[in-house]
């Protein structure tokens, strides 16, 4: 069950290349260990060596880059049996799993989550089969994961601002930071070092406190890794993101979400703060895109084309977001016409009334700790009728309210598509809808 990024470090470089080069081919890089177990009892049905395979996997096999090995099973033969989404607890530990039974296609009974179906798709669904969506050229470099650090580069704003007050320049490489949790919950005030994506060392220490902070905190660390580009600019990030920033710097706020989050939430962050590889970026600051995004043709794309961690939804860049249709290709908007301008007119309104919901005059510490968008969103799906769970009263009295502008949105980015709104009480339907357009775009 190890996942992709901690295969290098579990099992020893040797082990993971040696593995890499004997599936070359066979399975993308960038997949969980359990996939290659797949694919290696796929190979023995294709020779005839087995007769059927019943195999136990996290549920993120369903998504991402593991779900091509589903796709190679679907390829030479069939899943005639799966469960797509079960709590298995062992020893303590609660993960979420999928259970997949396959064949070389022989089996004429198909189940999935004990209902029989007609057939199952390698998304471990068995309704519209979406996994064919094509990556649109359209939407790349709109859509960016924040900076991976690897090292302890970040600090409480107290002494971030002891440091600028010491000499102001030093605000040149110290800057907010935020990640997923501080969309989902009252944010933690962190700052980050941030010496950019090449800066020589010599210009580093300039910057002398915030070089310091660095060579005892991070130095170290990265002294002990393997990666020997990680040890030579060790006052680097390992992943500084350059295409984002330049995607980014002419932008006075730019879209957030949560690569994990119970609920699929978009934010405006100011252009001050740096992303965390905890969050997904998007460079836009026009309120139709914020809408599109939070609408509901988006949350259900997303929910289907992403993985996932647990029991939480994760959200990709690439298969969720690259493949994304919007009404109109990203850049291409008819800026002047009415569906775009009620698109921004309720995407703006959603904002507005949720930040001073999240925000409201005069309250104290603990009613903001209360006022988070987990809470709220938590509440809307009470409302909905779609959860019992307990609920903050705060949360439980704005929810119609939120329902009421969501749908207002939702109804809005249907328009754009052309669609009437009976459609969106239909979520096959408008996954089919986005499929068909996806492919005549692709």
């Amino acid at each position: 069950f190890l996942g992709n990024k901690k295969m290098w470090n579990e099992l020893g470089n040797e082990y993971y290349e040696r593995l890499i080069h004997f599936y070359k081919g066979q399975i993308p890089r960038g997949v969980d260990l359990v996939c290659y177990w797949f694919e290696r009892a796929r190979q023995q049905l294709e020779h005839g060596k087995v007769r059927r395979v019943g195999l136990l996997a996290t549920n993120s096999i369903r998504g991402g880059v593991n779900r091509e090995i589903l796709k190679r099973i679907k390829d030479t033969g069939d899943i005639f049996n799966a469960w797509s989404d079960r709590e298995w607890v062992l020893d303590g530990a609660a993960v979420r799993v999928s259970m997949i039974c396959f064949d070389g296609g022989n089996e004429y009974t198909i189940e999935l989550d004990g209902v029989p179906v007609k057939a199952i798709f390698s998304d471990l669904t068995a309704d519209i089969d979406i996994t064919g969506a094509k990556v649109l050229s359209e939407n790349k470099l709109v859509s960016f994961q924040g900076i991976i650090k690897r090292g302890p580069f970040d600090m409480d704003e107290k002494e971030a601002e002891s440091m600028i007050a010491a000499d102001p320049k030093n605000k040149d490489v110290l800057k907010p930071i935020a990640n997923g949790m501080d969309i989902t919950r009252p944010p933690r005030g962190k700052w980050i070092v941030d010496f950019g994506v090449d800066t020589p060392i010599e210009t580093a220490q300039k910057y002398t406190l915030p070089f310091e902070y660095v060579e005892t905190n991070v130095k170290p660390m990265r002294q002990k890794v393997k990666q020997a580009k990680s040890r030579k600019y060790w006052w680097l990030h390992e992943s500084s993101r350059p295409n984002m920033r330049n995607a980014l710097k002419e932008l006075p706020r730019y879209i957030a979400t949560p690569t994990l989050a119970k609920h699929r939430l978009f934010v405006w962050l100011d252009k001050s703060i740096h992303p965390d590889h905890q969050l997904i970026v998007f460079a836009r600051d026009d309120n139709y895109f914020f809408g599109l995004l939070h609408s509901k043709p988006h949350e259900i794309w997303s929910l289907r084309m992403g993985t996932s961690l647990g029991a939480g939804p994760r959200y990709t860049p690439t298969t969720t977001f690259q493949t994304f249709p919007f009404p109109w290709p990203p850049g291409k908007e008819a800026t002047e016409s009415q569906a775009y301008q009620a698109i921004s007119q309720a995407a703006k309104q959603l904002h507005e009334e949720r930040h001073a919901w999240l925000n409201p005059d005069g309250a104290n510490e603990k009613t903001l700790k209360e006022r988070t968008l987990t809470n709220l969103y938590n509440a809307l799906q009470v409302f909905r009728g779609l959860d019992n769970m307990k609920i903050k009263p705060s949360a439980k009295c704005f929810a119609p309210r939120l329902d009421e502008l969501h749908r207002a949105l939702d109804e809005a980015v249907s328009a754009a598509y052309g669609w009437d709104d009976a459609v969106l009480a239909d979520d096959e339907e408008i996954l089919r809808r986005l499929l068909a357009l996806n492919l005549s775009r692709a």
